[in-house]
């Protein structure tokens, strides 16, 4: 009967037989049949998304499939699907599993969904031996699920060092166990593993600087494993305590030095996150902002403390260091050597004074090194040793010097002798004995001895004075200069005599025209110290350089006394040349006589006339005796008859003496004239002539007559020829002139005749 519904309707016994086995199975138990085998329950993965076949065990072919799905903590199966071989039924619920389908009596589940997760059976209807028998297979279905990419959360990702911070691993999915792992990179470097730290959560307490960087970390299960972007972990700290640094490097105790002139850059360094601000400070006062500081050009104005602040605008602390920069400078000039005698030694003296740090000084000499010392040393030398020539050396060094500085000296003894001589100081009051022996290493030492060779006063190098008062009892005196020198035996010395000074005139009488020039002369003998030598004139007055009319000219010993223009009433006379000096003084007089030039001859004008329009005259004249004459000499003056009477005034005063005429000119013709004139020899004038006044020229009228003869002349010739011209033009104007006829008998007195015309021509000469 069976066989027959399963033929007529398959669906139907199908769906019969599905709900038999289902109700069956409504306890979830399994009730099989004598000959059903035991049970199987297989376990089953799948992974979500995926795909996974259900096999339903293995047999004769079967009747009817039947597979069913209970959920994890359910107790009531779903049906899934049906199949008879030829035909297969899905439910609509398995869509919840995934993509169901049925291959045989295998269920096929694609794109599998985490609701497939439960458990599965499979109920098989076959027939063996003419019986119908089921079969029944258990799966178990895992769906493992993959794990999701984890991300990295930071309990704070901006923690201050020393704080505490969380890192979590967050997976949204994955099946279960997930393996986690961790890696921190950090900032400028490359990745590395923490070793140990497996969980989802790990605990940087407290958080330092060396934890900042990027934190990743990777999930895995047995299906996948992903990891996660970089979650970065910013610590703040600092700034820590500066560090400063200084190129070119010097290093003292206190800091740091340079050198002066050089370029300086002062660097300061404090780790801080965020980076710090930086501020310089010289001496508390700001200077720069930023970390690095340069000096262009050190001086010695930059020595002091400079500090560095350093600043984290974040957390706004602060921390600075303070170091002392010191420019060393070196000493002024060059290291100087110097030598100091003694009886019996010597003794070198090398100074380098000033710099900073002092200069270190070191003597050399012929023999070895010698010692040394900042900023002086000394080095004694016994003077048997040393001979003419030795040389000694000094070398100086300092940090600022790349070469080092040197002086050096050489012994040798002055040359020759030495030399004495005196002057007198303060107007002759005190008398300066001098003595010099120049040269030498060391200078030679002087000193003054009086006449019983006792010293006068201290020794000095190279140059000895000594001061005496002036007194008259000095003179005759002599006195000696002693040198000593380390490196001369015998002591040289001078001797120098004190006398008063003594003179000679060249001529006791000299003689000169009036006008000329004389020379009176005077010669120095002798005077220790040296005389002054001057001239006093007739009134014993000082004659000066300046003075008018004189001139000075020494020449050596002499001094000569020049008088120009000589004149009787200012120069003639007696004049003193006077030598002095501090011991004594002499003088000597000499007689100037100034001789006049004889009188010239006598002068008388002989014409005085005016010129053209008086303002010229014509003065001649003419010499009345003998005698010697050099020129003349003309003077004008206002005449007392006109309006402008006056002094005499010179006209003319450069007239050869050959000359008897002159004309003078730049008269004023309103003004009336006097004239007179003096003979001259050389500074001698005569007497003067007679006035006179210049007289009008005398009128001369035979050249007017002949001026105005010849001008009428040419008047009336002017004239005929106008009128003849003219009458020549006009006949008619003029009557004819014709022979009368003679009537006999008629008396010709009686003849009719016309009446004459008279023409009259006047000619006027014009002179």
């Amino acid at each position: 009967m069976v066989g027959q519904r399963a033929q007529h309707s398959p669906v139907s016994l199908l769906l019969l037989i599905h709900l038999c086995l289902l109700h069956l199975r409504a306890s979830g138990q399994p009730h099989p049949t004598p000959e059903a085998p035991a049970e199987e329950v297989v376990s089953v993965q799948g992974v979500r998304g995926g795909s996974v076949e259900l096999a339903c065990g293995s047999g004769p072919a079967p009747l009817l499939v039947l597979w069913s799905f209970t959920p994890l903590g359910s107790l009531v199966p779903r049906p899934v699907a049906v199949t008879d071989g030829a035909m297969s039924k899905v439910e609509a619920i398995a869509s919840a599993l995934g993509v169901v389908s049925l291959r045989n009596s295998s269920l096929v589940l694609g794109e599998l969904h985490e609701g497939a997760r439960g458990h599965f059976l499979c109920q098989v209807l076959h027939v063996a031996g003419g019986q119908l028998h089921t079969a029944y297979s258990h799966l178990t279905l895992a769906v493992l699920v993959p794990v999701s990419k984890p991300q990295v959360r930071l309990s704070n990702p901006t923690p201050v060092e020393g704080a505490s911070v969380v890192a979590t691993c967050a997976v949204r999915e994955g099946t279960e166990p997930v393996t986690f792992a961790w890696q921190h990179r950090a900032s400028r470097g490359l990745g590395e593993a923490l070793v140990g730290v497996t969980e989802p959560l790990f605990q940087l307490d407290p958080v330092n600087r060396t934890h900042l960087g990027w934190y990743m970390c990777s999930a895995s299960n047995s299906v996948n494993r992903l990891s996660s972007d970089g979650a970065f972990l910013d610590v703040i700290y600092g700034p820590d305590k500066p560090v400063i640094t200084m190129e070119p490097l010097g290093l003292t105790e206190e800091g740091f030095w340079a050198s002066e002139r050089e370029e300086v850059t002062l660097s300061c360094l404090a780790a801080s996150n965020p980076p710090s601000h930086y501020v310089w400070l010289r001496d508390h006062t700001q200077v720069h902002t930023g970390p690095t500081y340069v000096i262009a050009r050190a001086g010695r104005v930059h020595t002091g403390l400079y500090t560095c602040l350093a600043r984290n605008s974040y957390l706004d602390t602060r921390t600075q260091t303070t170091v002392q920069l010191t420019i060393y400078y070196l000493p002024e000039g060059q290291p100087s050597c110097a030598v100091h005698p003694s009886p019996e030694a010597v003794t070198l003296l090398c100074a380098w004074p000033g710099g900073l740090p002092p200069a270190q000084l070191q003597w050399e000499g012929p023999q070895g090194p010698g010692p040394t010392a900042p900023s002086n040393v000394t080095w004694s030398h016994a003077a048997a040793q040393l001979p003419s020539g030795s040389v000694f050396t000094c070398t100086g060094q300092h940090p600022a010097l790349a070469p080092p500085a040197l002086c050096t000296v050489m012994l040798w003894e002055p040359l020759g002798r030495p030399t004495c001589w005196s002057t007198a100081t303060m107007g002759d009051q005190f008398i300066m004995l001098s003595c010099e022996w120049p040269g030498g290493e060391p200078p030679a030492t002087l000193g003054w001895l009086d006449e019983q060779q006792q010293p006068l006063g201290g020794s000095s190098s190279s140059m000895a004075v000594h001061l005496l008062q002036a007194q008259e009892d000095l003179a005759g005196r002599e006195f000696t200069c002693r040198g000593t020198h380390l490196l001369r035996t015998p002591d040289p010395h001078c001797h120098l005599q004190l006398e008063a000074p003594q003179l000679d005139v060249a001529e006791p009488r000299v003689s000169v025209l009036e006008g000329g020039e004389a020379w009176l002369e005077c010669s120095l003998r002798g005077g220790t110290p040296p005389a002054q030598l001057l001239w006093l004139g007739p009134q014993q007055q000082k004659v000066d350089p300046g003075t008018s009319g004189f001139m000075l000219h020494p020449e050596g010993a002499q001094l000569r006394l020049g008088i120009y223009d000589a004149d009787p009433a200012h120069h003639r006379g007696t004049y003193q040349c006077v030598a002095r000096n501090a011991v004594g003084n002499s003088s000597q007089s000499v007689l100037l006589e100034v001789l006049r030039y004889p009188a010239p001859p006598n002068v008388t004008i002989s014409r005085l006339t005016y010129g053209r329009h008086r303002r010229e005259v014509q003065l001649q004249w003419a010499i009345l005796g003998p005698g010697n004459l050099t020129g003349f000499l003309v003077q004008q003056k206002a005449s007392a008859l006109g309006p402008g009477a006056g002094a005499w005034e010179t006209a003319a005063s450069d007239i050869e003496p050959e000359s008897r005429g002159r004309r003078l000119g730049g008269l004023d013709p309103g003004v009336l004239y006097a004239f007179r004139i003096l003979a001259l020899n050389h500074h001698t004038a005569g007497h003067p002539s007679e006035v006179k006044i210049p007289a009008d020229p005398p009128f001369s009228a035979y050249p007017a007559v002949l001026g105005a003869a010849g001008t009428g002349m040419v008047v009336a010739t002017v004239a005929s020829l106008l009128v003849f011209q003219y009458a020549a033009r006009h006949p008619e104007t003029f009557p004819r002139l014709e022979t009368p006829t003679t009537t006999p008998g008629l008396d010709p007195a009686q003849e009719t005749t016309d009446s004459p015309v008279n023409v009259t021509i006047t000619v006027t000469a014009t002179p």
